[in-house]
């Protein structure tokens, strides 16, 4: 299985929206933000497929990978 990234999408007017999402999936988003793209971006997550109005972004927070308990080589 592929890496999954966890991301934070905050919406204009309050909404947050938490995904897991593919690392180039997370990346196509924060490349569409910056670029300053209206319209929209679809996601692929774990449950399905969100389309999000970019323009309505206020923030996005990627966490870092998450620390696992138990015992790794």
């Amino acid at each position: 299985m592929a890496d999954r990234v966890r991301i934070e999408i905050g919406f204009d007017g309050g909404q947050i929206m938490g995904a897991v999402v593919e690392p180039g999936a997370a990346d196509r988003l924060e490349q569409a933000l910056a670029s300053g793209e209206d319209g929209s971006l679809a996601l692929d997550v774990e449950d399905g497929r969100y389309t999000v109005a970019l323009r309505r972004i206020v923030y996005v927070k990627r966490f870092s990978r998450e620390g696992r308990v138990g015992f790794g080589a």
